[in-house]
C-alpha cells in the first residue's frame, strides 16, 4: 500500500477511535456526572462567585440565547479596541504596527464567530498580547460558545416537556476547563517538545544554507496553535498557517493537528447519543456526515495524488501535483487536511489551497457550503439539525402526517424559521460573490475600496472562484481562503465582516429557538406511525436532502467557477 494512504488511513481510524470515547466524556460532563476533571470545581465556583452567576438556574431560549449574544457583543468591543492599539501595548518584540479600523474591525469579527478568517500575515500582523488576550482568548470562549449552544438542545429534547435549556454561563465555563483547555494543553506539549515555539522571544537572525541571513519570527506559539485546531477556529501563529514549519515541524504534528480539527465535532455527535440515551440516532448522524466525508476525501485525495494535468502534457513525472504543498508531507496528507479543515468550521491549511487542483477546489467549496459534515464546534451539529428539520417535514409529507421530531410536532413556525436559515446561507454566498464581481468588473475606481481592481492575480473562472470561496468561507465561519485573492481592503474587511455575523448568529439563534419552541409541546408518544428517525433509511433521505438542498443552491455557481475550470485545463 501507498505509504501516504497507510497515513490517511491510520490518521482517520485515530480520530474515530479517540472521538467515541470523548464523546462519552463530555456527555458525563453536562450530565454533572463524576469526571477525571472534578478537581476543576473550585475553579469553576469561584468563577460563578465573582461573577454573580447562580450556576442551578435554567435559562429558557430567549434567556440562553440573550446572555450568548450580550457576552460576545462585549468580547467584540473588547477585541476590537486592543487590535486598534497593539502596538502601544507590551508584549510586542517585533514593533509590530496597529491594525487600521476597517482590519480590525474584520478581524474582532471573525475570530469571534469562530472563523478566523485572516486579512493579515499572523507573525506580522499582530503582538505577541493581541496574539495571546484577544486571539487565543477568542478562540477558546467561541469554540465554548458552539458547544454551550449545543448543551441547550441536548437539554431541549432530553425531557418530554421542558422550558428549561440549561444555564449557558455553567456551559460556557465546563467547556472551557473540562474540554478545551485540558486537550490544548496536551496538544500544545506535543507540539512543543517537536519544534514549536513556546517562547516571549523576538525575531531570531538564522544564516541559511545558501548563505542568506533571514529574520524567523518566534513566540509563544504552541499553546494558540492547540487551542486554534481544537477548537476548530484556525488562524494561523504565522502567516501561512500550519504549512509553516514551525506552526507544523513533522508529519507526527500534521497527524496530532488533524485530529485535533476533527476529534471534538465528532465526538460531539456521540455525546448526543449518550446525552439523549438515543445512540442509534448518533449513530446514523455519524454514518450520514462520514460517508459524505470520505467521498469528499477520496475525490480529493485522487486528483491531488494524480497530478497536475499541465505538467502531464509536458510528459514530466509527477509524483502528485506538489504546487502549494509541503514536501515533508506530501500531497495525499495535504489532500485530507483540506476537506478536514473545511468539513469543520475551522479554516487552517497545511498548503495552499489556492493551488488545488480544480475539482479539488470544487469539492471543498462545496464542503462549506453543506457546512454540517461534523462541522464547528456545537455549530456543526446545529447545522445538521436544520437539514433533519428539512427532512423530517418532506417525510411527513410524503407519508400524509404532521411532521414529528423525538416526540415533538414540528408545525408552521419551526419550518418558517428553518427554510430563513436555509435561504440566508445561499443569499450570503451568492448575493457576496456577485456584488464583488460588478464592483470588480464595473467599477475598478472605487478609491473607498482601495482599488478593487487589483484584488485577482489569476483571471477568469479561477478568479471568480477566489471571490466565491472567499465569501463561502465566510457563511461557513471556516476562514481559510483562496490566497490570489488581495483581501486586506476596506471593501473585503467590511463586506465579509457582515457575512461572518449574519452566517454565525441566525443559524445558532434558529435552531435554538426551533428547540425552545418544540421542547415546550405537549410530548407525542411512539406509535405505527412514527417516523423512524434514528432509522438508516431516514440517513439516506437526509443525505438525498443535502445533496438536493445544495446542488440547487449553488451548482451555477460552482459551474462558473471550478468547474468550468475543471473542463478547460
Amino acid at each position: 500500500m501507498n505509504t501516504e494512504i497507510l497515513g490517511v488511513l491510520v490518521t482517520l481510524l485515530l480520530c474515530f477511535l479517540l472521538a467515541y470515547p470523548l464523546g462519552k466524556y463530555i456527555a458525563n460532563v453536562f450530565l454533572g456526572k463524576p469526571t477525571f476533571t472534578d478537581f476543576m470545581l473550585p475553579l469553576e465556583r469561584f468563577i460563578y462567585r465573582v461573577s454573580g452567576i447562580d450556576p442551578k438556574k435554567g435559562m429558557d431560549w430567549k434567556q440562553f440565547l440573550k446572555a450568548m449574544l450580550t457576552i460576545n457583543m462585549l468580547w467584540f468591543v473588547y477585541a476590537f479596541l486592543l487590535l486598534c492599539f497593539q502596538g502601544s501595548l507590551p508584549l510586542n518584540p517585533d514593533g509590530n504596527a496597529n491594525q487600521s479600523p476597517d482590519l480590525a474591525f474584520n478581524t474582532a469579527i471573525s475570530f469571534l464567530v469562530n472563523c478566523n478568517l485572516q486579512h493579515y500575515s499572523g507573525e506580522s500582523g499582530l503582538s505577541y498580547f493581541t496574539q495571546l488576550f484577544v486571539i487565543t482568548f477568542l478562540q477558546f470562549v467561541t469554540a465554548a460558545t458552539g458547544i454551550a449552544c449545543l448543551v441547550a438542545l441536548f437539554n431541549g429534547f432530553k425531557e418530554k416537556t421542558t422550558n428549561n435549556l440549561g444555564n449557558f454561563w455553567v456551559y460556557l465555563v465546563q467547556s472551557t476547563t473540562r474540554i478545551l483547555l485540558p486537550l490544548s494543553i496536551v496538544v500544545a506539549v506535543i507540539l512543543a517538545f517537536n519544534g514549536t515555539p513556546a517562547s516571549f522571544d523576538g525575531k531570531d537572525s538564522i544564516l541559511t544554507l545558501q548563505g542568506d541571513s533571514v529574520q524567523v519570527s518566534r513566540g509563544p506559539a504552541a499553546g494558540m496553535i492547540a487551542i486554534k485546531q481544537l477548537g476548530t477556529n484556525g488562524g494561523g501563529w504565522f502567516g501561512v498557517n500550519s504549512a509553516h514549519p514551525l506552526e507544523n515541524p513533522n508529519y507526527l504534528t500534521n497527524i496530532v493537528e488533524i485530529i485535533s480539527i476533527v476529534v471534538i465535532p465528532i465526538a460531539l455527535v456521540f455525546s448526543l447519543g449518550f446525552y439523549l440515551q438515543r445512540r442509534k440516532l448518533a449513530r446514523v448522524i455519524f454514518a450520514v456526515m462520514t460517508v459524505m466525508f470520505i467521498a469528499f476525501c477520496t475525490i480529493n485525495i485522487y486528483y491531488e495524488m494524480k497530478g497536475n494535468p499541465a505538467i502531464d502534457k509536458m510528459g514530466i513525472a509527477q509524483n502528485g501535483s506538489m504546487e502549494g504543498k509541503e514536501v515533508r508531507l506530501g500531497a495525499a496528507a495535504t489532500a485530507l487536511w483540506s476537506v478536514a479543515t473545511t468539513s469543520t468550521s475551522n479554516g487552517s491549511v497545511n498548503g495552499m489551497h489556492d493551488s488545488l487542483t480544480p475539482m479539488s477546489g470544487a469539492v471543498i467549496i462545496l464542503d462549506m457550503m453543506i457546512n454540517a459534515l461534523y462541522g464547528g464546534v456545537g455549530v456543526g451539529l446545529l447545522n445538521y439539525f436544520i437539514f433533519l428539520m428539512i427532512a423530517v417535514f418532506i417525510s411527513g409529507l410524503m407519508v400524509g402526517r404532521t411532521p414529528e421530531f423525538l416526540g415533538h410536532k414540528v408545525e408552521a413556525r419551526e419550518v418558517k424559521i428553518t427554510a430563513l436559515v436555509t435561504l440566508l446561507s445561499a443569499f450570503l454566498i451568492k448575493g457576496g460573490t456577485a456584488l464583488a464581481a460588478y464592483f470588480y468588473a464595473h467599477h475598478p475606481e472605487m478609491a473607498w475600496a482601495v482599488q478593487p481592481g487589483n484584488w485577482l492575480n489569476n483571471p477568469s473562472y479561477h478568479g471568480f472562484t477566489e471571490m466565491l470561496y472567499e465569501f463561502t468561507s465566510a457563511n461557513a465561519n471556516n476562514g481559510s481562503g483562496f490566497e490570489g485573492l488581495a483581501d486586506n481592503n476596506i471593501f473585503w474587511n467590511v463586506s465579509t465582516g457582515i457575512v461572518l455575523i449574519l452566517a454565525r448568529y441566525l443559524p445558532i439563534i434558529g435552531p435554538i429557538a426551533i428547540v425552545g419552541l418544540l421542547a415546550k409541546k405537549k410530548y407525542v408518544p411512539d406509535s405505527a406511525g412514527t417516523l423512524e428517525v434514528d432509522s438508516y433509511t431516514f440517513g439516506l433521505m437526509t443525505i438525498a436532502v443535502i445533496i438536493i438542498i445544495n446542488a440547487l443552491s449553488y451548482f451555477p455557481a460552482l459551474a462558473l467557477g471550478p468547474i468550468a475550470e475543471f473542463f478547460n485545463q
